[in-house]
């Protein structure tokens, strides 16, 4: 991929220089143009870096471990986790190899699969060759990365270990996938049940029911009072059909306005999400096994404590614990320690809060988190098989009633006609 140097006037009529990959010079100039720099000259740049030669061979060592990391990731769910994971590991990698940063950000160009990933890691790599800092060129791209990610870069870059950094960040990654998965399978198989059984219900009600309670009216008898009950049932649906719709996704435009536009409303939700029984435990384990996890990563990344609740309270996912988290970074800006005010929220497990305890007290608070983000992960495999196990017979009698009742409506005044 070739590296261009230009000349060209800035929108304030200011000379600038610079360079810029690009496949050819025009293709330089037109992505120059929408930034509003008008180019005077471009030519192909003959600097290469110190030991870029070194790096080269070192590169092409590392090219097909690149793409194997890519194949590894690829199934994911959602593009930018997928790229974000693969991308960063493979620059920890690179960097713990020894391969220069703009070579190793020049590996990730070659290597892109797509022209919007490829477009991202230039400019990162363009802004990078300018000057700036690999975190700043990460900040001016916060779709594809977080705040957690931009700060543990930070620290990285202030520590001298951004190698290290980057596995780790590529760890949590993926510990985070694994997590959200993990929920995500348990959710699936009651809400697969409850639609399929909606779905069969709604058929049921619709076609079948009106065509044989029309018969059964035509016979003039009396019907008994679970087939009435069915037949005004199946008018209604029938009827009204398109206003239950809209209805539901009324009620769900409501809930999303108040979940991501109300602070009180959100609040309220997450609360009764933690008090339902089953589902609840699942969702707060999950909450404090991410809270554990990302204070554990930032920690051990360099990231001050202060900073590293602040970043945790906005990726922990539930308003609770976030609120909760946000308490604690205010107690310790007081000067109190981490294990004290956890305890106080009540939002924790009493658990988590003697584990800290034990962690701040020894030394050894990171690897604690982690000790605890691990049991916690065990607890979620555990409490979800549990949760399936017993809202599949409930949801298979609740179902089984629902249609037994419309068999048994639709069979009394067909005995009953038989008697006659």
């Amino acid at each position: 991929m070739p590296i261009y140097e230009y000349k060209a006037f800035a929108p304030d009529g200011a000379t600038r220089t610079g360079i810029i990959d690009a496949d050819t010079p025009r293709d330089a100039r037109n992505r120059l143009r929408r930034d509003d720099i008008l180019v005077t000259d471009i030519h192909v740049s003959r600097r290469r870096r110190k030991g870029a030669a070194e790096g080269d061979s070192r590169l092409s060592r590392l090219l097909h471990r690149i793409a194997a990391a890519r194949a590894t990731n690829k199934g994911a769910t959602g593009h930018n986790f997928e790229l974000m994971s693969a991308a960063t590991r493979q620059l920890g990698t690179m960097l713990g190899s020894g391969i220069p940063l703009t070579e190793a950000l020049r590996a990730l160009v070659e290597q892109s699969q797509s022209r919007k990933e490829e477009e991202l890691f230039r400019q990162i790599r363009e802004r990078v060759s300018q000057g700036a800092s690999l975190a700043e060129a990460f900040e001016e791209h916060p779709q594809w990365f977080s705040d957690l990610y931009v700060n543990m870069v930070h620290a990285g870059q202030a520590t001298g270990n951004l190698d290290v950094v980057f596995k780790r960040l590529a760890d949590y990654l993926q510990a985070q996938r694994a997590l959200r998965r993990k929920v995500v399978s348990a959710m699936t198989y009651p809400m697969m049940m409850i639609a399929i059984g909606i779905i069969v219900v709604a058929f049921l009600m619709i076609k079948v029911v009106p065509k044989i309670t029309e018969m059964l009216l035509e016979g003039g008898q009396i019907l008994p009072t679970p087939t009435r009950i069915l037949i005004g049932i199946s008018d209604f649906v029938a009827a009204f059909w398109w206003m239950i719709l809209l209805a539901v996704g009324a009620l769900s435009y409501a809930l999303q306005r108040v979940y991501y536009h109300s602070d009180g409303g959100r609040l309220f939700l997450d609360r009764a999400l933690l008090a339902i029984p089953l589902v609840g435990d699942v969702l707060r384990k999950q909450s404090v096994s991410r809270f554990t996890n990302t204070l554990s990563t930032l920690l051990q990344s360099g990231v001050p404590v202060v900073q590293s609740l602040e970043i945790t309270q906005r990726v922990v996912g539930n308003r609770v614990i976030a609120d909760a988290t946000g308490h604690i970074r205010t107690r310790i800006v007081e000067g109190t320690d981490i294990a004290t005010p956890l305890k106080a929220t009540g939002a924790f497990p009493s658990v988590v809060g003697y584990m800290v305890a034990v962690g701040e007290q020894s030394g050894e608070l990171e690897q604690m988190l982690d000790r605890i983000a691990a049991a916690y992960d065990e607890e979620i495999e555990v409490t979800t098989e549990r949760m399936t196990a017993v809202l599949e017979p409930i949801m298979i009698v609740i179902l089984a009633v629902v249609v037994g009742f419309i068999v048994v409506s639709i069979i009394l005044p067909i005995l009953q006609m038989g008697q006659m």
